[in-house]
């Protein structure tokens, strides 16, 4: 079975390098620029997984989770934050908004694939 992964991530550099890892592991990617796009996105695809980002412009990571979370069918979608942040406090708050997981930027392929593969499952 192939895994849909939808990533958001203001970054075009950290786009290409998520959807470069996650279609080697036969993943099919969707992508979004920022929050707002990433909800666009996410209207017509149904993906298995979200990646998203915490900083970016029009809506971040928090503001998009907290909206994903208010569409009844993604309720229990896996949502994994990669961030260069690490701090106790914005993970607790990712937490308290619905984020399933908290990857550290930069990311190692394998690790994410392995973790992306483990929440989706």
């Amino acid at each position: 079975m192939s895994l849909t992964v939808l990533t958001v991530d203001d970054s075009r550099t950290m786009r290409d390098m998520l959807r470069m890892a996650l279609n080697a592991a036969g993943m099919l990617v969707h992508q979004a620029e920022d929050g707002v796009h990433g909800l666009e996105v996410l209207s017509t695809c149904a993906p298995d997984c979200i990646i998203t980002d915490l900083n970016m412009p029009r809506m971040d990571g928090f503001g998009f989770i907290e909206a994903v979370r208010k569409i009844p069918q993604y309720q229990l979608l896996p949502i994994l934050i990669l961030t260069t942040e690490s701090d106790a406090e914005r993970k607790a708050k990712a937490r308290s908004v619905g984020a399933t997981g908290w990857i550290t930027k930069p990311f190692e392929p394998e690790k994410l694939i392995s973790v992306v593969r483990r929440v989706a499952s």
